[in-house]
């Protein structure tokens, strides 16, 4: 009888004086979430991720929403890619790559990542407008960023083109959900060694 393989669940609480964050996935899931974070737009695409990159995913964060968007944006990020990277653990068995390609309508975005526990991101996005809705668009990259650090991901995010800031940032985080997906996956055929000739990442 095959080895069952354990649970890759984790759970993060993050608290400051600005925001309070409570994250948890589950790498092997069926994309069900449970978000709240205050800000509408936001919630949108962490649903987004967690639905296309499979990944359960409950967050709830209480944030300094009156002062602005910034501190609650960045918290969540931290706390999810904490979540993520505690789930993942040594990383062994992993695929470690992955890549997507994702067009919405008239935008198109790519995003390669590494698992390789050396947090990285390059970001080649271009908004033409300051907000969508309540949010600030510079507030994106902020998210990548932070979640990129947290997870240990090397990260690079590109819009090929596209005019719509709402497809653009959307299509951004659905690549990011797809490769991610790739890169955590269970590699059968090294279901038990780390991806890395260092043995360790």
């Amino acid at each position: 009888m095959a080895k069952k393989s354990a649970a890759r669940k984790a759970s993060i609480e993050r608290q400051t004086r600005e925001t309070r964050v409570k994250a948890s996935v589950d790498l092997d899931g069926q994309g069900r979430y449970r978000v709240s974070t205050g800000i509408g737009f936001l919630d949108h695409m962490l649903e987004q991720l967690s639905r296309h990159s499979l990944i359960d995913l409950t967050v709830e964060a209480k944030g300094d929403l009156h002062i602005d968007f910034h501190h609650t944006t960045e918290d969540s990020a931290l706390a999810i890619g904490e979540a993520v990277s505690k789930a993942l653990g040594a990383r062994a068995g992993i695929r470690r790559f992955g890549s997507a390609t994702v067009p919405m309508d008239e935008t198109c975005s790519r995003v390669s990542l590494d698992a390789s526990n050396r947090p990285y991101l390059a970001w080649r996005v271009n908004f033409s407008r300051p907000k969508l809705g309540e949010m600030d668009t510079e507030l994106f990259k902020e998210w990548f960023q932070a979640f990129a650090q947290s997870a240990g991901l090397t990260l690079h995010v590109e819009t090929l083109y596209g005019d719509n800031n709402h497809h653009i940032v959307e299509s951004c985080f659905k690549a990011l959900a797809r490769a991610l997906r790739q890169a955590i996956e269970i590699d059968p055929r090294s279901a038990h060694s780390v991806p890395s000739t260092k043995g360790v990442l």
